[in-house]
């Protein structure tokens, strides 16, 4: 089984690839927190596949951890480096800004990959590479919307507080929701921190704060199976709508199985090729455009055999 969309992005990184410069090129990538789930993981071997793949370009692959004050380090550490462009998953949207102006001033193009920087950073950056998260937010909504049919009561579990990708999503569903939905009350959010254990204990509490939970919107798979959980040990999942974003392997078989209604199909391996392949053409002088989205479309039972399970 292939993914259509895997191929199509396939496709046109094959045919950019030509039109590289010569290189040879050190590209520094900084990472938000490889440990805290199997999407960053994966995503960060594709990262170094593509590179060896690429065969003239050396990559310094370094991880924050979630912290911000070393992901600062870390980026001073690459511009001390020379490197010929610096990749960025930022853990804070607002507070790397200052270190990604400090490689601007030194002549190195920055690439923010996966989650944007604030609107204050957006000058000194080349290039964003990733998902679209405030749509994936109202993509999630609409289908909230068709499976209550326009009634009920949910719940949210956010992601990471402060981290871009958990608002956007959040803003993009809730804007979203009220505008299809008026008859759909969000009874409350609650941080999950993209951890499963971390989503089931919240939505354990939901489940004994609320009579009546229609449904659960959750920022991504793994925190949305943590509360599929946890409705399943209060014998309540099969009243409850679950939908999520990034749809995780656990979230494939989940929908598989009927226990889950859907969620947003986003490849790790697409998001990586992504960023590197941006990175490349900036350096290869092209005009790439400021933002530079990949597809991530809505996944549900009816069209899930188009999708490949994803790794992750």
């Amino acid at each position: 089984m292939f993914n259509k969309t895997a191929i199509a992005v396939s496709a046109t990184l094959m045919s950019i690839a030509t039109a590289h410069a010569e290189g040879p090129y050190r590209i520094g990538i900084t990472q938000n927190n490889v440990g805290v789930d199997s999407y960053q993981t994966t995503y960060e071997s594709a990262f170094e596949a593509a590179a060896e793949r690429e065969g003239n370009v050396d990559v310094v692959v370094l991880d924050a951890g979630g912290d911000v004050a070393r992901q600062i380090g870390q980026m001073q550490d690459l511009i001390q480096q020379r490197v010929d462009a610096i990749i960025i998953w930022p853990t804070n949207g607002q507070a790397v800004i200052p270190a990604i102006r400090q490689a601007h001033s030194a002549g190195i193009p920055v690439v923010v990959t996966n989650s944007k920087i604030a609107e204050a950073g957006m000058e000194f950056i080349s290039a964003f590479s990733g998902p679209d998260n405030v749509q994936q937010g109202i993509s999630s909504a609409e289908m909230m919307c068709d499976a209550l049919g326009g009634e009920g009561q949910i719940v949210q579990i956010a992601g990471q507080p402060g981290y871009t990708t958990a608002i956007e999503r959040a803003a993009g569903f809730e804007d979203r929701l009220a505008e299809v939905c008026p008859g759909v009350e969000l009874l409350e959010t609650q941080p999950g921190n993209w951890n499963r254990e971390r989503a089931q204990r919240v939505m354990e509490d939901f489940l004994t704060k609320y009579d009546r939970i229609d449904g659960v919107y959750s920022g991504d798979d793994n925190m949305g199976v943590g509360a599929l959980n946890a409705a399943k040990g209060a014998d309540r999942a099969d009243e409850i709508i679950f939908i999520g974003a990034t749809n995780f392997a656990v979230g494939y078989d989940a929908i598989e199985r009927g226990e889950y209604y859907g969620s947003i199909y986003q490849s790790p391996v697409d998001d990586a090729e992504a960023a590197l392949q941006t990175a490349l053409d900036v350096l290869a002088g092209e005009e790439v455009p400021k933002m530079n989205f990949f597809e991530t479309p809505k996944i549900t039972a009816d069209n899930l055999s188009e999708f490949d399970r994803p790794v992750f």
